[in-house]
């Protein structure tokens, strides 16, 4: 397996890390020459009232905001042209996705919507989508996605049943807010899943084919701060070192798979996500331990890398050793985590509907960046084991 000597890097033109760093939005769109965003949110968020951070900077700036609350989980479609229908009801020259992934989706979504023909799906991947709309100011809130510094988004198609990926410097922020203490409100399954989500981007961005040195120095220094941290966030939701230290990763995450690819865990937990409404971190971690035993000898030393990374195994360890210690750690991180099972969930087992779901994530062009490349039987057959 050969990882490249050249990588291309896409990124946000302003990053700003640390607690209290949302209340410099107003400063950031004075800086950039902004007076009237369209702030893309969800319900729950102005109900805990995060949402109100944002809003009242922008009041004591003088800034005219509006605010559309209509993104749902594992956005879609039609969520993106209400969106789009908001946005182009007044004259807004900017747009903030405040939120988890989903809002901050449906804000690039909305953005580039805004400026190309036809309907978001005709934009699916490996479709480059880069006439770029309005800026996006990218404000993450659970620190999982890393979508404030990717190139990606995700939407959901209500007619095909199908989460489809979207790609181009026109998913990629201007601007990136990343203010760890949004999280401490987040319950435990959703810190949970957050983490590990943010833990499955970095090892398959580090064992992606498409990996480079780059893209290397942030998944390797994502894991290990993921793996020392996300229970201590899960059973002490104010702890400030562990909320700091797993938003901070989650960025890292994003800037690796953002310019690395992901691979067959995302490419299998797509098709989840959209048949079952199994949330995206969640089904990542359900897949994570079962691709991990199907891949590792395919790229033995990268595996077992990332388990030393994350004091796993030991530097005395040979690789075979490392990686069969990678999986039994991720085995236990999920027993740890209280990760359920699709059938646990209530979701039988559907022979027909794996075959589909199989087609559609070698379809995502995913699994093609895995270190070892499934056929669609194998992907069915990893369907059944994990149910």
């Amino acid at each position: 397996m050969q990882h490249g000597d050249i990588g291309r890097v896409q990124s946000p033109r302003i990053i700003r890390v640390g607690g209290g760093v949302a209340r410099e939005v107003g400063e950031v769109m004075q800086q950039l020459g902004l007076s009237r965003p369209l702030i893309v949110t969800d319900k729950k968020l102005i109900t805990l009232g995060h949402v109100h951070t944002v809003t009242d900077v922008l009041d004591v700036a003088g800034v005219a905001w509006t605010v559309f609350d209509g993104v749902v989980e594992d956005p879609t479609d039609i969520c993106v042209d209400e969106g789009l229908a908001a946005y182009r009801a007044d004259n807004f020259d900017c747009i903030i996705g405040f939120g988890g992934g989903s809002p901050m989706d449906v804000a690039k979504a909305i953005s580039f919507m805004s400026v190309n023909p036809g309907h978001v799906r005709d934009y699916k991947a490996p479709h480059q989508i880069d006439r770029c709309g309005p800026p996006v100011i990218a404000i993450p809130t659970t620190g999982g996605t890393g979508s404030e510094l990717t190139r990606w988004c995700v939407i959901t198609d209500t007619a095909e049943t199908e989460k489809y990926n979207l790609s181009g410097l026109a998913c990629v922020a201007t601007v990136a807010l990343i203010d760890w203490t949004f999280t401490c409100t987040k319950p435990w399954r959703i810190t949970a899943d957050t983490a590990v989500d943010s833990l499955t981007h970095a090892i398959e961005a580090y064992v992606s084919r498409k990996a480079f040195a780059y893209t290397d120095s942030f998944a390797l220094a994502a894991m290990p701060a993921i793996a020392n941290h996300v229970r201590t966030a899960c059973a002490e939701p104010d702890n400030a070192e562990a909320r700091a230290a797993l938003m901070l990763a989650a960025s890292q995450a994003g800037m690796a798979f953002s310019n690395a690819s992901v691979a067959l865990v995302h490419g299998m937990s797509r098709p989840i996500g959209a048949h079952f409404h199994v949330t995206h971190g969640l089904s990542n971690a359900m897949l994570l331990p079962e691709v991990t035993r199907f891949s590792v000898d395919a790229a033995q030393g990268r595996y077992a890398t990332c388990a030393r990374v994350m004091g796993w195994a030991r530097d005395g360890d040979s690789d075979a050793m490392a990686c069969a210690m990678l999986v039994e750690n991720l085995e236990r991180l999920n027993a740890d985590l209280k990760v359920p099972s699709p059938s646990s969930l209530g979701h039988g087992a559907d022979p027909d509907k794996f075959d589909l779901m199989a087609q559609q994530a070698l379809a995502s062009g995913s699994p093609q960046n895995n270190p070892r490349v499934p056929t669609q039987d194998e992907i069915v057959q990893m369907y059944q084991r994990i149910w």
